[in-house]
C-alpha cells in the first residue's frame, strides 16, 4: 500500500511538469525516471512533392506517406541540488538529439533555477508545450520557421515563486542563436526574455486562465557586401566593402493568452499566440523553396540577406463533447514574412521580391479521441491557402492542403 501511495503522488507532479519540456519529469527526488511518446501517422497531400509544415516536405513524386512523425525517449534524474535531462527522437530519419540539460536548484531558494545546455527556447506559450500534450498535430507555420525545432544551447535563469506570487514565471536566456543542430557560427548571443501568468482557481477551479508576453533579441551575420532593406515598393539594396561582417537585428516580440473552462458541454479551450518583429532572411531560389527564404539559419547564410518585417498569429479552439473521451478542434495561422509588401508587388521587376515574400494562411480542423490515459488518435485536415502575387510560379493559391491521421502512445 505504501509503495501505491508514494507512486501516485509522484504521477501527480510528473503530468505537471511533463507538459514542459524544460523539465524532468518531476521535481520530486526520483533516480533514473524514463518516460517518452511514439506518433506514428498517414498523410495524404492534394499535391505530390509540396513544401509542408506538416511533419516536413512531400517527396517529389509522392503525395501520401507513412511517417514515424516523433519518437521521443526521455531519461531524467533528480537529487536534492540538480536534475539533468536526456531526450533523443528516434525517427526514419534517424537519431536525433533534442534535449541534453542541468538544472541548478538550491532548496532554500527554490523559486530560481539555472538551465544549462540545450533546452527549448523560453519564448511564448506554444514553443516549450511538449507535442506529447498538444491536441493539435503542429505547430504554427511562423514558429516552425522562426524557431526551427525549437531547441538552442546556452543558460536560462527562471524564477517562479512559492507564495502569494505562484501564478508568476520569469525566465531570461543567453542562446547561441543558431538552433538546434548547428553549433555557433558567429561572436554573437542571442537573448529571450518570457514573463507568463496562470491562475487554475477561478470561478471555484472551473476557469483556467494563462497570458504572457516575450522579447528575443538577436542577430543575423552578412557573409556578403551587399543586404537588402524591405519597403512598400519591395527591396533597397545596401553595398559597401563594410558590410561584410555587418549584423542585422533579429527582433521578435510576442503575446500570448490561454482559457480554458470546465462546463457541461466538456471542457472548452481557446488559445491564441501574436509574434511580429524583424528577421533576416535570404531570398528564394532553385535551390530553396520560397517558405523557407524567411526561416531562421543553422549556418552562416552564404547569399545575400534581405531584412524583411514580419508578423503571425494562431488560434486554437478545442470542445470535448460532452463529457466523452472525443474533442473537436478547429485551428487557424497566419504568417506574412514580409508586412511591407502586399501580393500584386511581389514579382514584379525591380522589387527584388520572391517567393519568399509570400504570405499564408492555414485552417486546420479534425477530431482527437483519447482511447486511454496513454493512446490517442488523431484526424486533422489543413487548407493552406497563400496571396495571388506576379510571380510565375506562385500566381494564385498553390495545392497543398494535408490530409493527417495519427496515432499516439505516450508512457
Amino acid at each position: 500500500m505504501k509503495k501505491f501511495l508514494l507512486l501516485a503522488l509522484l504521477c501527480i507532479p510528473t503530468l505537471i511538469y511533463a507538459q514542459n519540456n524544460n523539465a524532468p519529469s518531476s521535481y520530486d527526488p526520483h533516480d533514473i525516471a524514463i518516460t517518452g511518446y511514439l506518433q506514428t501517422q498517414f498523410q495524404k497531400a492534394e499535391s505530390a512533392g509540396i513544401a509542408s509544415f506538416s511533419g516536413g516536405d512531400f517527396s517529389s513524386n509522392a503525395d501520401n506517406r507513412f511517417i514515424i512523425r516523433r519518437g521521443r525517449l526521455k531519461v531524467d534524474r533528480v537529487d536534492k541540488y540538480t536534475s539533468i535531462v536526456f531526450q533523443i527522437d528516434a525517427t526514419q530519419n534517424g537519431l536525433q538529439l533534442m534535449d541534453a540539460f542541468i538544472q541548478l536548484r538550491e532548496p532554500k531558494l527554490k523559486e530560481f533555477s539555472l538551465t544549462a545546455g540545450l533546452f527549448n527556447r523560453p519564448f511564448g506559450y506554444s514553443i516549450v508545450y511538449s507535442s506529447g500534450y498538444r491536441d493539435f498535430p503542429e505547430r504554427p507555420r511562423v514558429f516552425q520557421l522562426l524557431m526551427p525545432r525549437e531547441r538552442d544551447i546556452g543558460a536560462l535563469v527562471g524564477y517562479r515563486p512559492n507564495n502569494f506570487l505562484k501564478f508568476l514565471t520569469l525566465e531570461l536566456a543567453v542562446v547561441n542563436g543558431s538552433g538546434l543542430t548547428a553549433r555557433d557560427y558567429d561572436s554573437k548571443k542571442d537573448i529571450i526574455g518570457n514573463i507568463a501568468f496562470k491562475f487554475d482557481s477561478l470561478a471555484n477551479k472551473k476557469l483556467h486562465i494563462g497570458f504572457g508576453g516575450s522579447v528575443y533579441r538577436g542577430y543575423v551575420r552578412s557573409g556578403t557586401k551587399t543586404y537588402y532593406n524591405s519597403n512598400s515598393g519591395g527591396f533597397s539594396a545596401n553595398t559597401s566593402d563594410d558590410f561584410v561582417g555587418k549584423y542585422l537585428d533579429r527582433n521578435y516580440y510576442g503575446a500570448n493568452i490561454q482559457l480554458e473552462y470546465d462546463n457541461p458541454f466538456g471542457k472548452t479551450s481557446l488559445k491564441t499566440e501574436y509574434i511580429a518583429g524583424k528577421q533576416p532572411g535570404v531570398a528564394s531560389s532553385a535551390d530553396l523553396k520560397g517558405p523557407y527564404a524567411s526561416q531562421s539559419f543553422a549556418l552562416q547564410p552564404a547569399t545575400n540577406l534581405y531584412a524583411r518585417n514580419f508578423n503571425g498569429y494562431y488560434i486554437w479552439f478545442t470542445q470535448q463533447i460532452g463529457k466523452t473521451k472525443l474533442s473537436a478542434l478547429v485551428g487557424y495561422d497566419i504568417y506574412d514574412p514580409n508586412t511591407n509588401v502586399k501580393g500584386e508587388v511581389i514579382g514584379k521587376a525591380n522589387t527584388f521580391t520572391t517567393s519568399g515574400d509570400v504570405k499564408y494562411n492555414t485552417l486546420g480542423y479534425g477530431l482527437t479521441y483519447q482511447l486511454s490515459n496513454r493512446l490517442k488518435f488523431t484526424i486533422y485536415n489543413e487548407h493552406v491557402t497563400n496571396e495571388s502575387t506576379s510571380l510565375t510560379d506562385v500566381p494564385n493559391d498553390i495545392k497543398d492542403d494535408v490530409f493527417t491521421t495519427r496515432l499516439q502512445y505516450r508512457w
